[in-house]
């Protein structure tokens, strides 16, 4: 019987086992009786991480563990040939399409999409997507684990965008997109559109004709970035965004240096999936 379990203070359980513990031993039961169908890491270090971005609710952790592994099998150009040497990956990481920030901003992590960043003409939505998500699998299970109790906030930088950037995202490929979002480990908190003239609404209410009510609420636009400031720390944010953070060119280097470091943990994650 699933049963869901609440988070409590190391002084709660001084009688007996953590709610952690009890959490990792019920998950690692009911993986072993789904090992004919589900093939996921078993360390405690990544299921902590689908029971902490599910607040230790058992049910929801196995339904978001069964859909994270179900995409990774059913999204065969995202979640395979992920080697970051590769020229195609090395060009999009270097523009700089996905740049997470180094700081967390109230325990979220903070990635900037830089959607007109790339050559739509000669870089793939497909490798586009598959950037972002090497970059946000090695920080989720690796570098920041405590963030996906919190979830991410995306920062959408429309600057740059052309309708060669538009014509691939048809309704197909961006209803694939918000369902990897909605499943993915970090839960999405807030999605931030800024530079974005009214004559990209189009593009923006198609991402929004895919996603459900309580997403919805969660999307705010910005032509320019002061009224952005407003409603989040430009402290944190890179110069070229109007705050004090760390430039892109800084991040770039260094979230490039750290998908190079994991290429042999990338390349053997690939077998963890659905069959």
């Amino acid at each position: 019987m699933l049963v869901s379990i609440s988070i409590v203070g190391e002084d709660d359980n001084l009688n007996g086992p953590s709610t952690e513990a009890v959490a990792l031993e019920e998950i690692k039961r009911w993986l072993r009786e789904e090992k004919q169908n589900l093939h996921a890491r078993l360390e405690d270090k990544y299921l902590l991480t689908f029971l902490r971005g599910c607040h230790f609710d058992l049910e929801k952790t196995k339904t978001k563990m069964i859909n994270y592994y179900t995409m990774k099998k059913d999204e065969v150009v995202w979640y395979r040939k992920r080697d970051p040497s590769l020229d195609e990956i090395q060009e999009l990481v270097k523009l700089g399409v996905y740049v997470p920030l180094r700081e967390l901003y109230q325990n979220h992590l903070v990635v900037i999409i830089r959607t007109g960043a790339h050559d739509p003409k000669k870089h793939t939505q497909d490798n586009v997507f598959r950037t972002g998500q090497m970059l946000t699998d090695i920080i989720t299970f690796l570098e920041y684990d405590c963030s996906t109790i919190d979830g991410i906030i995306a920062i959408f930088d429309m600057k740059g965008v052309t309708v060669w950037h538009a014509k691939p995202l048809t309704p197909s490929v961006v209803k694939r997109s918000v369902f990897g979002w909605t499943n993915y480990l970090l839960p999405p908190d807030q999605f931030e559109f800024v530079n974005a003239p009214f004559y990209l609404n189009v593009m923006i209410n198609l991402f929004k004709s895919c996603m459900s009510e309580e997403m919805k609420r969660k999307v705010r636009v910005h032509k320019g970035l002061e009224s952005f400031h407003k409603v989040f720390d430009k402290t944190i944010l890179p110069v070229e965004y109007g705050g004090n953070g760390e430039s892109l060119s800084s991040l770039i280097l260094y979230w490039n240096e750290k998908l190079l470091s994991y290429r042999d943990w990338l390349l053997e994650d690939e077998k963890y999936r659905a069959e």
